[in-house]
This record gives C-alpha cells, structure tokens and sequence, in this order.
C-alpha cells in the first residue's frame, strides 16, 4: 500500500487533477466492504461538444472524413496553436510517450470535455413561453446532463424538493452511450458502465437535494432494477427506500418463450422528514379512480394569459379590500377609468387594498366582475389564499362554474364553513386520504395511449421512443409534492419533457406555483446518425441539430402544452382526462424557457467578459420569478423582480435604497475582490436579502465541486 500512494504522490505532482482522482479511488477500493454493489468505475465520461468554440488548450477530437460513419479517432489532443487565417490548428497527442503532432483544419475537429475537468457554466436562452404572468418560470436546459447538474450545484444546492428521472434502462438497444460509444446488449461491461454512469450524476444530484425535506424518484425496469436498488442504498444510505410496481402496458409486452411483461418499477427515497402525500385516490385498482374527481380546485382570481391586461378588459380592474390579520375579504370595490391611478383611490380604514397588479408592475385584471364575486363571496366561494412571502403578495380564490355545478349536483358536499365563510366541501365517498400502495394498476398509465398518443397530439409527425404515460409521472409527483404548492423539482433525464408537462397539470388542479427544471441534450437517434452521416452531416451542422432530442421533441412539446397548440399553430385535439379534465387547447397558464448550455473561461468569468451568460444562473439561484439582468448595468447596479446585482460598490448607497423598494427581492449579488467592502455592504442589505459575492463564489463553486 505504501508503494501505491508514492506512485500517486508522484501523479499528483504530474497532473494534479489525474493524481486526485487517483486518490479518490484508492481511498474507495481500500475501504470498499466485501458485501455490497461492487462494479468497475471506468474512467472518466467525456463528452464532445460541437457547437463550442475552439480555444487554444483545449483537448479535441479529430473527426472522420464527412460521409463516413466510421467511429473515427478517439484519441485525445491538445490544441497548442490555432492558425485562424489558415483556419487549422496544431495538436499535439495527450498521454503519448512521444510527442506527436499534427496541423488539421479547423472544421475537423471537436472540442471534448471530461467528466474530471472544471468546467465553468453559462447558460444561452434560446426562447420562451409566455402565458403565466407573475409565476415562476420552468426551465428546459439543452446540454450534458453531468455537466448541468454541475451548474445546479451553484443556483440550487441543497433547495431541490424532488427529482423525478427516467434513465437510460441499459437494454442492449442502443438507448445511451458511454463516452461517445452505443452501449449494445453483447458489451461484456454494460452493467458496470451503467452504474458508473448512474453514480456520477447520483452523486452531484445529492448535493441539490434538501436534505431535510425531499425525495428522489428513480423509474426502471428489470434489466436493472436490482442494481440500481444497491446503488441507491450505497448512494442514499441515510434515505428511506420504497420500491413501488407500476402496470404500464395492461396488454402486456410479448416475449419469446417468456411471460409477457405489464409493469415497471420506481424507487422512492425519501430524506429527512419527508414523507408521501395523503391522497384520496391510492393508486391500486381502478374501482378507486372515481376518487380522483371528488377534490375541488380553488382557481386564482387573477387573469393570467390572454386579455389579462388592464387595458384589455378596464371593467375588471378594481379593488378588493382584506383584512390580513383575519385571513377574510371585507370588501369588493367598482371598477376605475382607464387612466385613473390607482394609488389615487383611498384605502378603506384598517385594510389592506388588493388591485390585480402583477409583481413586476404590469396592470392586470380580474377574471369576474366585482358584481359576480361579491355573489361568490356570499355563497362562501370565494376566499382570501395564501401569503407569497417572496413577492409580498395575497392571493384571492374562487370556484369556478364547473366546481360549482358539481356541488349543485351532489357530487361535492358542502360539510361547513371556515372562520371566513368559505365552503369546506366534503370529498364524498372514497374520499378519505391514505397513503399510495406500492402498486399502481390503472389504465391512466398506460405508456401507449397517454405517453406516445399523447405526444403525437401535441406535436403531430414526431415520434419519441417510449415517453411515459403523462399521468403516471402526474400520479408520482402528487404522491410526494401535492402538499408543497411551491416545490422546486428536477428532471435530468427529462427526453420528451413529460415531467415539466405533469407540474404543470399539478399547479393547475391546486393552483400551485411548482417549477421545474428540465434537462436534456440534443442527441440525435442511432438510426438517424447513420443517415445523416452518409449524407455527409455531422453533429454540430444545423440540419443535424434541429433532429436532436431538445430541438425536435421537448421545446415543442412543453410549448405545445402551454399555448395549447400544435407547432403549426393548430388548435391541441383532444382532452384531459382523469383528476382534471378539460380540453387541451385550452393549455396552461405558464412560464417556461429554453436555454443551452456553454462552457466559459475563469478569466471571462472574472473580467465580467461573459456576463450575459452567467446572468440566467444568477436569475435562476433567485427563483427563476419575473425579469432578469442580462446586461452589466451602465449605472453599477440594477434590481430585477427577485434579485439585485451591484457592479460596482462605489453606488451601493442608491443600490440599497432601490432594494428596499421591491417587494420579494431574495438575492443581492455584489461583484468586487475586497471581502471588507464586501462584508460592509452586507451588513446595510434590508433584512431577508441573501448577499452573494460574485465572482468569488461562482469560480469557488465549481473548483469546490470538482474537488480542487
């Protein structure tokens, strides 16, 4: 043992990087217990990365002739000079013990990223979607998945409430690649190339959970669903872990000479004091569906969407007064002309004065006239919400038409009345909550009729191999996030973009402000790459591109969900079904936006040269709510919806002033190298502001997470 560690003395003192890592190792085998998954963990991923930018150290590939589908040269170099008239660049071989070089012309080449670099996140926005007013936006993030969790680790360390993934489940297909190469059934390490892949992101997923509160959800077959269980008890040794069966395929998959296969599996780990939701529908048999209609939805008061200006519809813009301390609406107010200010309108003594007035200022309106919610309120159907905290807001509820008619039909019982009048409807029979069984046998998961139909509604002409049926993931997240309307969730095995399409259902039932973080690459399927590269195409080329999994499938679908429209701009055929039923052209009122992933520089970084590409980073640590600061401010400084930034410390004095202005400011990001000025300038932030030293804490971030 002692010859090992002065051979890895000495490979650290060589490669500082490979020597830690070599460490790493030692310490894992040398403690490894004798029981337990044990596997090969080959060495690092890489990754090629053909739409970035090519620098000088870079490592590379060079590609094959265009028009072969040969595999090429795997081999790794080093970019040492890059001839930018003669558009070519000299390489020189890494790892050879001897020097070897070669001049290749630029476009042949491919910048490769190992999984054991530091690499130093961006983000581009590559569009958006529109139609949630003040809520949080979701997010769909096209790169590496290692490396996007890598970038979480900055935003959202230790605030994710649960993830949801489901991973490659290593078939022998063709469904994944390990380092640049398929992974086929007849690969003597497939099973240990899986869990080295599953570890790595395992590991990093960890660090965003929160660990007092929140819960990993793993989907697998039964080509590893005996694997993955060790390796989550290995990973999570602190969770508590549930395996529950879920009857995909009713109809069963036939098999030669085997039993033909209904169900799937997925792993439930829950931290802290997490535990699953109570709901009236336990998921086991079909007899039990019935449930699923017997809870009423309160609606926000508030238009969001379409018409939802002031302008658009002055005779729903007007007052409501509340009584904050009482939790009750006192009093309902008459519209106000179109140019009249509303600060100019008196407040009621001891109220508080409620306009339809968005957080980032817009004037908006409400959905009923005052007339008809004066009736609702009456009837004990509408009612004050709850207290944002964030944004310093109060929400205002009410049933709508279809919730009152099935009170009117029996179908929901009103049992009483809370201390400000409101209903309390009675869930019927069936309707007492209970926690989910661990199997879930119901026809609303059935992956081909609510996961590839489904898709073909939404986005008709594009195919997606096997998405999940959209209620079966509904049903998974209900079953841990049903009681945290405001639940941060991530998906980073996201493919066609069902989970971010299932929160969204969620917030709609309940009227809950759950985001979701989406992340997926832009590969292109196997069949695809061979066609594409016959035709002389390759990764990186733009009719390569606009085939990749981000591009073809999860923006249009989770754009399609929204609007209600197909990408041709034709209404969605079809409707909801189950717990919420409504057609779906209606869509949703949501926000979503896409962005891809880059890679910068320190020295970029530090020199404030790739501001626009941190920016989304720092307006995601803050909520992903409302504007976002994507320029450096001519000023010093600059307040967004949720967040500050200040660029320049010799303006902190009106900085602070403007901070103590917005309501649901969460964040104040200060760039400067002196931690005194630093400190100070702290200590003045209003009380709730978090202050964050950039860069400081981005570049420390990222050598920290690496182990550096």
């Amino acid at each position: 043992m002692s010859r090992l560690t002065e051979l890895i003395a000495k490979a650290k003192a060589k490669d500082p990087a490979l020597g830690a890592e070599l460490d790493r190792e030692f310490k894992f085998l040398s403690s490894r217990l004798p029981f337990g998954l044990n596997f090969e963990r080959h060495s690092p991923e890489a990754v090629e990365l053909p739409l970035r930018p090519m620098r000088k150290g870079d490592k590379v590939r060079v590609l094959p002739e265009r028009g072969s589908t040969k595999k090429g040269d795997q081999r790794l170099w080093q970019v040492k000079i890059i001839h930018k008239a003669r558009k070519t660049a000299v390489l020189e071989l890494l790892g050879a013990a001897e020097v070897e070089t070669q001049t290749v012309a630029l476009d042949d080449l491919v910048v490769v990223a190992e999984f054991r670099d530091t690499i130093y996140p961006g983000l581009i926005s590559t569009g958006k979607v529109l139609r949630g007013s003040d809520k949080p936006c979701h997010t769909v993030i096209n790169g590496e998945n290692y490396h996007v969790l890598k970038a979480l680790t900055y935003t959202h360390r230790g605030k994710v409430d649960a993830i949801y993934i489901d991973p490659p489940y290593n078939t022998g297909a063709k469904d994944w690649k390990y380092n640049n190469d398929y992974v086929e059934g007849d690969d003597l390490y497939r099973h240990s190339k899986w869990l080295a892949m599953m570890e790595r992101r395992l590991l990093v997923a960890k660090e965003l959970l929160n660990p007092a509160d929140s819960v990993l959800i793993v989907t697998i077959d039964e080509k590893e669903y005996l694997r993955l269980g060790l390796l989550l008890e290995q990973v999570f040794p602190e969770a508590r872990r549930q395996m529950v069966t879920v009857v995909i395929n009713p109809n069963g998959v036939a098999r030669v000479a085997e039993l033909a296969r209904v169900e799937e599996y997925a792993f439930f780990c829950f931290f802290g004091k997490a535990t699953p939701a109570r709901l009236i529908d336990p998921l086991l048999g079909e007899q039990e569906q019935s449930a699923r209609k017997q809870k009423v939805r309160w609606e926000w008061l508030m238009r969001g969407g379409s018409n939802s200006r002031r302008i658009d519809r002055p005779n729903l813009f007007y007052p409501i007064y509340i009584d904050p301390s009482a939790k009750r609406i006192v009093k309902i107010g008459q519209p106000i002309p179109l140019g009249i200010d509303p600060g100019s309108v008196s407040d009621e003594p001891d109220l508080q004065t409620l306009w339809p007035i968005r957080a980032s200022g817009v004037e908006a309106n409400w959905r009923t006239s005052p007339e008809y919610l004066q009736e609702l309120l009456k009837l004990g159907y509408a009612k004050l919400g709850a207290y944002d905290s964030t944004t310093g807001r109060w929400s205002i509820l009410y049933l709508g038409k279809a919730q009152i008619q099935r009170i009117e039909r029996g179908e929901l019982t009103v049992s009483g009345r809370e201390s400000d009048g409101a209903v309390i409807v009675d869930m019927g029979e069936g309707g007492r909550r209970r926690f989910p069984k661990t199997v879930w046998n119901r026809s609303a998961h059935s992956a081909g009729e609510f996961g590839s139909r489904m898709l073909r509604a939404l986005i008709p002409g594009r195919d997606f191999p096997f998405p999940k049926s959209l209620y079966a993931v509904e049903d998974a997240l209900r079953a841990v996030v049903e009681h945290k309307p405001e639940a941060v969730i991530l998906d980073f095995f996201s493919g066609s973009g069902t989970t971010v399409h299932a929160v969204m259902r969620l917030n709609k039932q309940d009227g809950g402000q759950r985001q979701c973080i989406s992340v997926t690459n832009n590969e292109v399927g196997a069949d695809e790459q061979k066609a594409l590269r016959g035709q002389g195409l390759r990764p990186g080329d733009s009719a390569w591109e606009k085939l990749g999994i981000c591009d073809y499938i999860t923006k249009l679908r989770v754009a399609a969900a929204i609007t209600g429209k197909t990408p041709d701009g034709e209404p969605i055929k079809g409707d909801y079904k189950f717990t919420d039923e409504f057609p779906m052209a209606e869509g949703f009122e949501e926000n979503a936006e896409f962005f891809t992933l880059t890679y910068e520089t320190p020295v970029s970084v530090s020199y404030n040269l790739a501001f626009n590409r941190i920016a989304p980073l720092l307006w995601l640590r803050a909520g992903a709510r409302g504007s976002r600061i994507d320029k450096l401010p001519s000023d010093g400084w600059a307040v967004a919806d949720a967040y500050g930034l200040l660029s320049n410390v010799d303006a902190a004095t009106p900085f602070i002033k403007a901070l103590a202005k917005v309501d649901g400011i969460r964040i104040a990001y200060i760039v400067t190298d002196d931690d005194r000025r630093f400190q100070a300038i702290a200590k003045r932030l209003p009380d709730g502001v978090e202050p964050v030293r950039l860069y400081e804490s981005y570049l420390t971030n990222f050598s920290f997470t690496n182990g550096e």
